[in-house]
């Protein structure tokens, strides 16, 4: 089983999508993984505007909760993913090496148009990382 970690800072918006996208997509595409999410400094909650953006598109966000990154979440992953946070290697509770960083906006704030914007990018990421992860090792 591949395992994934979604890292952003606060936990409450894009690696909290990212995460419910993904594990929503790999059971009806039948890959052998699955994604956890966690923020350098877990927030309080999530943010309330993503989770309207992800109720649109039928998926709920209403029973997860924001996580703190911890050295055993990052030992546990096969790739760690940030969404492009900038994470503070010297306030970051856990050592990793980065795989990969989505580079998206931060929905704190925004109007829900943007964090549509921003879910959507998440979406269209999720799904070609599925890709790369549903094609056999050579």
């Amino acid at each position: 089983m591949t395992r994934v970690l979604f890292v952003c800072v606060h936990n409450a918006g894009r690696s909290q999508m990212a995460e419910a996208m993904f594990n929503r997509m790999v059971s009806s595409r039948g890959i052998d993984a699955h994604s956890e999410s966690a923020g350098t400094i877990a927030g309080k909650a999530i943010n309330p505007t993503a989770v309207l953006a992800m109720s649109e598109i039928g998926i709920s966000l209403e029973a997860h909760q924001p996580k703190l990154i911890t050295q055993e979440r990052v030992d546990a992953a096969d790739l760690v993913i940030s969404m492009g946070c900038g994470v503070d290697a010297a306030a970051c509770p856990a050592r990793f090496i980065l795989a990969e960083d989505w580079e998206l906006e931060d929905p704190a704030g925004q109007p829900i148009e943007t964090v549509r914007q921003i879910r959507d990018q998440i979406q269209s990421r999720v799904e070609a990382l599925l890709d790369r992860l549903a094609v056999p090792a050579r």
